[in-house]
């Protein structure tokens, strides 16, 4: 392949007997990085390419968070602000591609609970209320004991 962009077709069905052609259009990291000043500004998050240039005016944080971003894989700053189920669904519109799979990342640690199908700290969830409940009895049976023999 040459250049920095390339387009992929598939076709499948739709569930309803109708054949859907659809076609991502795959960009390369050096691409993207060119693609950050005001008057063109592209984000990666989670291997997709998103134009945001329209939105740089409208943006809640400001254009400054997203110029920091530009260029660049902002999956994990994207995933830290903590964005609403609205601004995911408000991003949809800015989708132009997808990162080409050569220069995909694994992502083992990746924050987007759609991609993630484990918990690394799922522990947490059952020892910490365990240790709780063990500190709570022996603090009781420490005190009960205290009133007993006083």
């Amino acid at each position: 392949m040459s250049g920095s962009m390339a387009t992929a077709e598939a076709s499948g069905s739709d569930g309803k007997g109708q054949e859907v052609e659809t076609s991502v259009t795959y960009y390369r990291l050096e691409e993207v990085a060119k693609r950050n000043s005001l008057k063109e500004l592209w984000l990666v998050i989670h291997g997709r390419v998103y134009d945001v240039t329209r939105f740089l005016n409208e943006h809640p944080g400001g254009e400054e968070v997203l110029l920091e971003q530009a260029g660049v894989d902002a999956s994990e700053s994207f995933e830290d602000v903590g964005h609403s189920s609205d601004a995911r669904e408000m991003l949809k519109q800015y989708y132009i591609g997808d990162i080409h799979p050569s220069d995909l990342k694994p992502e083992s640690g990746s924050k987007d609970p759609s991609k993630n199908d484990t918990c690394k700290s799922c522990w947490a969830y059952w020892i910490l209320p365990i240790i709780g409940a063990v500190l709570l009895g022996f603090l009781y049976r420490y005190y009960t004991s205290e009133s007993k023999s006083s």
